[in-house]
């Protein structure tokens, strides 16, 4: 009788195998995918200075430090890498628009982009200083408290007081252009930009003065 019900109980087993197999379910745990390649800031540093054969070099619009010249190109210098690579990559995918940027990552590589992030972010940046002086109280009021009346939470909740933001999660904002700091907030505001549901909230209510106060407050920022 043991035996009969020893043979019975293998029986069993062995259709309940059968039927998952012929159901589809794996008979083994999936392979991990293979870990991101730790990154290489010289190669970063080559593939940011010099002139890929369809285009300019990242350099020519952000500087060989990244510490941009031109008030409406941002400064990429001491900007969280992590960030850094989230963008290239939303502008090569078409999540983030831009007709200059697109062409300029098309060709890179995940690996590309990361060594060029990780590159960048490695450079000190340059901060600059606030220019409007009528407006630096409202960009101080906005960022470091909101406006509660509005619903409008402070920047600096996310971005730190100091505009160091939050490394993976917010980017650095202290020093940053007040021209390119205004035109990214307005393009938020507007829904020509939408690869953060955050920033389009956030800046929903914020009207030109304000989004320009705060801007002139951020350039200051150190």
């Amino acid at each position: 009788m043991k035996l009969f019900a020893n043979f019975l109980l293998a029986a069993l087993l062995s259709a309940v195998a059968n039927v998952s197999f012929a159901a589809g379910e794996p008979t083994e745990k999936p392979a991990a995918a293979a870990p991101a390649k730790k990154p290489d800031p010289a190669k970063g540093e080559a593939l940011f200075t010099t002139a890929p054969p369809n285009g300019a070099a990242c350099a020519s619009c952000h500087n060989a430090d990244g510490n941009s010249a031109i008030a409406t190109n941002p400064k990429l210098a001491q900007q969280h890498p992590e960030y850094i690579f989230k963008q290239l990559q939303d502008f090569q995918s078409g999540k983030r628009k831009s007709a200059i940027m697109k062409p300029m990552v098309a060709s890179l590589s995940e690996e590309d982009m990361r060594n060029i992030a990780w590159f960048v972010g490695s450079k000190k940046v340059k901060t600059g200083f606030a220019k409007e002086k009528d407006l630096v109280t409202l960009g101080e009021k906005i960022f470091r408290g909101g406006l509660a009346d509005r619903q409008i939470p402070a920047c600096a909740g996310c971005h730190s007081p100091d505009g160091a933001g939050i490394p993976s999660q917010y980017p650095r904002l202290g020093g940053q252009h007040a021209d390119y700091t205004v035109q990214q907030l307005t393009l938020f505001r507007d829904g020509a930009r939408s690869n953060s549901p955050q920033m389009t909230g956030v800046t929903a209510k914020l009207s030109d003065r304000e989004i320009k106060a705060v801007a002139d407050y951020i350039a200051g920022l150190r």
